[in-house]
């Protein structure tokens, strides 16, 4: 996590309803997580299935303080999937998983309660 997202910071500044809506965050289900090793910074290579219309999606996510590959297969997660592709050593990583930092900077991942679909946006 970067410190600059800290619990104690205040809220970042307002956006309009319009630039929320630009953000198209799904629900997905991890298939594949393997350790991910030529990453600079510790992190486990991912494989979501965001439903039908998304599909499969690659990510590199810096979660292993909490976080094994077997720990993660069927594991519900809330990726950004509209951020362009990012080269993140010999991947490309094409959605953000989303979590938030615990006391020691560690990711804890975001996840939803319920049976929504794969594909799933955030409203």
């Amino acid at each position: 996590m970067h410190k600059t997202f800290r619990p104690d910071m205040p809220a970042a500044p307002n956006i309009g309803f319009e630039d929320f809506l630009k953000v198209d965050i799904r629900l997905g289900t991890i298939v594949a997580a393997e350790p991910f090793p030529e990453a600079r910074k510790p992190a486990l290579r991912l494989m979501i299935e965001f439903g039908p219309a998304i599909g499969r999606r690659k990510s590199s996510a810096q979660i292993t303080d909490h976080y094994t590959p077997g720990d993660l297969i069927g594991r519900r997660v809330m990726a950004v999937v509209n951020f362009p592709p990012r080269q993140i050593g010999p991947m490309r990583s094409e959605v953000l998983v989303l979590g938030f930092g615990d006391d020691d900077d560690a990711i804890c991942l975001a996840g939803v309660d319920g049976t929504p679909p794969d594909g799933a946006r955030l409203a």
